[in-house]
């Protein structure tokens, strides 16, 4: 299972061997690798109980693409506008409202 997860977290989180020497940085990488592990197997869940027919690596490429414009206000919040969807991208985020 470690090793599974090993393999994981070096192909599809494209991440790489950092060497820390200081505490502190070496307990954050671990943290930050297994957030995004488990980010990475809660979204392949997602879209197993969804029944996306959706490959996690594709709904990943999908979700990099997703954009947000962003408009700052004087004295108010700032406006956020999703800009358009895909069909992969409106259903993962679907997917992903209707399981939180």
């Amino acid at each position: 299972m470690i090793e599974k997860a090993f393999r994981i977290s070096k192909t599809d989180l494209k991440i790489r061997p950092i060497y820390h020497w200081l505490r502190d940085r070496i307990e954050a990488h671990i943290c930050i690798s297994f957030v995004s592990y488990l980010l990475f197997k809660e979204l392949e869940r997602t879209l197993n109980v969804g029944n996306a027919q959706i490959s996690i690596n594709k709904a990943i490429e999908a979700v990099n693409k997703m954009y947000e414009v962003v408009i700052p206000k004087t004295n108010r919040k700032a406006q956020n506008i999703l800009l358009k969807n895909n069909d992969i991208q409106q259903k993962i985020l679907d997917l992903v409202d209707a399981e939180f």
